[in-house]
């Protein structure tokens, strides 16, 4: 039976994974880690793991023994940290006997850093990069950028740590930030037209399958509603930005509209937390990995249904003398 360890299980992309894999028809065990005893996890695996935190020292021993003694054919990253620590150890980790699913190393490097990669694409010249900077006054970014403005993270995940600065008072708080960690943007369009795309990439330039949702984000920026849609208007600048980057497996793409102009929010190397939602409508980027980095076997393009999706609030409860139900 395979095996597969997802880390990050009890967040929403973690058990978002584990309910993807959940969906397939062989028999998979399912490990599931998180740093939380008293977390959710446990109802979406077979076998949980309490794990140290990511950059504790006994991370990465913890991780090998994890693989080495429950036989793991296959580890997949459900938090950014992790994509990260694996990726500088991806050699040390594979040495025990699971292959760890990750992107192309260089694209997740690059994507680190969201100045670098905006470097990098503008000087792609594939016209979807937003105007970025890393200096200014509030009257030179008001002036270039119009008011509201963004100052968005150059690392994080998310819509976390955004500032939407619409007067010079929010962006006295946080001016000394801009160049080191923080870097202005404009507003692109609105959040009505904000979409999430899902591509299984080839690694060589291409990339075999897709799924597109517009989506609207919850305070903790992770998709809350989202609504299929034609994946056509997007599939000229993914391909381009296939060709650029290299990326390989499951590889997220966040755009904005406004008007007839496509633009690129950030690309994530990785499963993204509307994971669950996109298998539900037939897209099972979880499945499809492991059938690709376990036996080589390359997706098709599913047929996807067309519907819309809305998160709520649920409880899994767990009594003193049974599993979660």
């Amino acid at each position: 039976m395979t095996r597969i360890l997802v880390s990050g299980a009890s967040g929403i992309v973690g058990y978002g994974i584990l309910r993807s894999l959940r969906r397939a028809e062989k028999k998979l065990h399912l490990i599931g880690s998180s740093i939380y005893e008293d977390s959710v996890a446990p109802a979406f695996c077979d076998t949980f793991e309490l794990a140290p935190k990511t950059d504790d020292p006994s991370y990465l021993p913890w991780l090998c023994d994890c693989i080495r003694s429950g036989g793991i054919d296959l580890i997949i990253p459900g938090i950014e940290i992790d994509m990260h620590q694996w990726a500088r150890h991806t050699t040390e980790i594979e040495s025990h006997g699971a292959r760890a699913m990750l992107n192309n190393p260089s694209l997740i490097a690059l994507c680190k850093d969201k100045w670098r990669f905006f470097q990098d694409l503008q000087s792609a010249v594939l016209g979807c990069e937003i105007e970025s900077v890393l200096e200014g006054t509030y009257e030179e970014l008001e002036s270039r950028f119009g008011r509201p403005f963004l100052l968005k993270p150059r690392r994080g995940f998310g819509s976390k740590g955004i500032v939407r600065v619409d007067g010079k008072h929010v962006f006295a708080k946080h001016a000394a930030e801009v160049g080191a960690t923080l870097m202005a943007q404009p507003i692109i369009g609105d959040d009505e037209n904000e979409f999430t795309v899902s591509a299984f990439c080839d690694g060589r330039g291409g990339y075999c399958a897709a799924m597109s949702l517009r989506r609207k984000l919850s305070k903790d920026g992770f998709t809350e509603k989202a609504e299929v849609v034609e994946n056509g208007q997007f599939s000229a600048v993914i391909e381009a930005l296939c060709k650029r980057y290299l990326p390989v497996g499951p590889t997220n793409f966040q755009f904005r509209t406004a008007g007839e102009d496509l633009k690129l929010l950030e690309i994530n190397p990785r499963i993204s937390s509307s994971t669950a939602i996109r298998a539900a409508f037939g897209y099972n980027e979880s499945l499809m990995s492991v059938d690709y980095y376990l036996d080589g076997r390359a997706p098709i393009q599913p047929t996807i249904r067309r519907g819309k999706a809305i998160r709520y609030i649920d409880e899994f409860i767990a009594y003193e003398d049974r599993l979660y139900i």
